[in-house]
C-alpha cells in the first residue's frame, strides 16, 4: 500500500478548539442517533445493564409490526424511534414511540426494489437524527431531510440526478452523517465522491474533487487528526481523509477490496483501522501531519480479521468482530496479532455496552452476550428472537436507554436489558 499525502493550506491549520471537538453528533445520554451509535463506533456509554442473560432471554417489552421490508436498523432519540422500510410500491421513513412501539408518522422516501444479484429488497441504511432533523437515504440514492416531530419533508436530493452518483452493485448502503451544519454523504461521481450539504437547506457546500473513488457500502466517520477535522472513508480502491472544512483530499492510501467493502473504519490514537472480507483482511494506518502535510503509513496488513458486514469495535487496546473464515475474533489493535478466535456462533453483527458485546448471528438471528475481554470468548447467555423471518438478520442490534432493539424485516422487537 503506497500512501498519498497532500500539503494542507494555512487556513486549515488545527486549533485548540478543533482538538476539543469530538466526532460525535450531539446526543443525550441513552440516545442512539445514527448508525453505530453516538460516535459511529458501535459503542454505548450506558451502564447498569444485564451482565448475564436469563435462560429465556431478557423481558420483551413490546413488538411492533408494519415497518416494511428492508435491512435498516434503528435510530433512537428521546421518545422516538426512526427506521426505513418499504412496501411493494415505495420506501418510507417510519417514526415510532419508544414506550409502546406504536407508529407516530410515516413519510415516503423513494423507490422500492432490489438492486444487484443476488437480489436483496429494501433499504439498507439507517437514518441520522440531530437537532429536530432527520436525514435518510434509500437503496437507489434518494436522500430526504425530514422534521422529526412530524415527518414533514424539508428538502431532498437524488444521488444520480444531482451528483452524477454511481450506484453500487447492491445499492446505496451508507448511512448519512450529520456533522454540525453539514450532511455528509458518498454518492460517488466524477466531480467528487464525497459531498457536503447544508443540513437545513440541502444546498451544496463542497465536493471532494480530488477524491473520486466509486462508493461501496461503508459509512464514513469523523476524526480530528493533527488538529484537523476530517472525514475518513473506505472504498474498494482506497482509504482516505477529506477535510471537513472544504472537501480537500488530505491523505489517501490505496487498498484494493473485493466484492463488497462494508465495515465502518475505526479511528483511534492517530491510527485508522479498516477491514473487509473475501480474502482481503485488515490494515492499520498511522496518519500524521507535519508542516501542513498529511501522510498515511501502513503499520500492518494481515488476514487475522477480515470482516464481511457485521462491523468491528475497538474496546481498550483490542478490536473485536467476526473474521469471515476464522470466527469471532479479538485482535491487538497496535500489533494486529490475534488474541483469540472462536466459531461457537456464526457470523453476524455486534455492538458494545457496559462490558459486554451484544452479538447477533445473521442466519438464525441468535443473540448472545459476550464478555469484552482479550482473555477469551466467554458467553454470558444467548436467546432466539420470536417471529424470525426467513431473511438474513443483517440489521445491527441497538442499545438505547436500557433497551435492546432488534429489527427483522417488518418486525421490531424491544427488550428490557436493565439490571434488576
Amino acid at each position: 500500500m503506497q500512501p498519498y499525502s497532500s500539503h494542507l493550506p494555512p487556513h486549515l491549520a488545527g486549533t485548540a478548539l478543533l482538538l476539543a471537538l469530538t466526532a460525535a453528533a450531539l446526543a443525550a445520554p441513552g440516545d442512539w442517533p445514527q448508525f453505530r451509535g453516538p460516535n459511529r463506533d458501535g459503542a454505548s456509554t450506558e451502564t447498569g445493564l444485564l451482565q448475564d442473560l436469563p435462560p429465556a432471554g431478557p423481558p420483551l417489552v413490546w413488538k411492533a409490526t408494519g415497518l416494511g421490508i428492508g435491512y435498516s436498523t434503528v435510530a433512537v432519540v428521546g421518545k422516538r424511534i426512526y427506521t426505513i422500510g418499504e412496501n411493494t410500491e415505495f420506501s418510507s421513513v417510519v417514526a415510532l414511540n419508544t414506550a409502546d412501539g406504536k407508529p407516530v408518522w410515516s413519510a415516503k422516501l423513494g423507490k422500492a426494489g432490489a438492486p444487484g444479484m443476488p437480489a436483496f429488497e429494501g433499504p439498507r441504511s439507517t437514518p441520522s437524527v440531530e437537532g429536530g432533523l432527520l436525514v435518510a437515504v434509500g437503496q437507489w440514492g434518494e436522500l430526504a431531510c425530514l422534521e422529526t416531530a412530524s415527518g414533514k419533508e424539508l428538502w431532498r436530493k437524488d444521488y444520480a440526478k444531482d451528483f452524477g452518483g454511481k450506484l453500487p452493485h447492491w445499492g446505496y448502503a451508507e448511512s448519512p452523517l450529520i456533522d454540525g451544519d453539514k450532511v455528509v454523504i458518498t454518492p460517488g461521481g466524477s466531480e467528487g465522491s464525497v459531498v457536503a450539504l447544508n443540513k437545513k437547506t440541502g444546498a451544496l457546500i463542497w465536493r471532494s474533487k480530488e477524491f473520486t473513488d466509486s462508493p461501496h457500502y461503508s459509512s464514513l466517520i469523523v476524526a480530528v487528526i493533527g488538529g484537523v477535522r476530517q472525514y475518513v472513508q473506505l472504498t474498494a480502491d482506497s482509504v482516505a481523509g477529506i477535510a471537513a472544512a472544504d472537501g480537500k483530499l488530505l491523505w489517501r492510501a490505496p487498498r484494493k477490496g473485493k466484492t463488497a467493502v462494508i465495515p465502518t473504519p475505526i479511528y483511534s490514537d492517530g491510527c485508522v483501522y479498516v477491514t473487509s472480507a473475501y480474502g482481503i483482511g485488515c490494515n492499520l494506518l498511522k496518519v500524521t501531519q507535519a508542516g501542513g502535510k498529511f501522510t498515511a503509513e501502513e503499520v500492518y496488513a494481515n488476514k487475522v480479521l477480515g470482516n464481511k458486514h457485521g462491523g468491528v469495535i475497538k474496546v481498550g487496546g483490542f478490536v473485536y468482530g467476526h473474521a469471515d473464515d476464522k470466527g469471532w475474533t479479538c485482535q491487538d489493535f497496535k500489533t494486529g496479532a490475534a488474541k483469540w478466535q472462536d466459531n461457537k456462533l456464526g457470523k453476524g453483527s455486534l455492538i458494545y455496552a457496559d462490558h459486554r458485546f451484544y452479538v447477533r448471528a445473521e442466519d438464525k438471528g441468535t443473540v448472545a452476550l459476550i464478555e469484552a475481554s482479550p482473555n477469551g470468548y466467554r458467553e454470558h447467555g444467548r436467546f432466539e428472537q420470536p417471529d424470525r423471518s426467513d431473511k438474513k438478520a443483517w440489521p445491527y442490534p441497538v442499545i438505547a436507554a436500557g433497551k435492546l432493539y432488534l429489527r427483522d424485516m417488518d418486525v421490531l422487537l424491544c427488550y428490557d436489558v436493565k439490571a434488576k
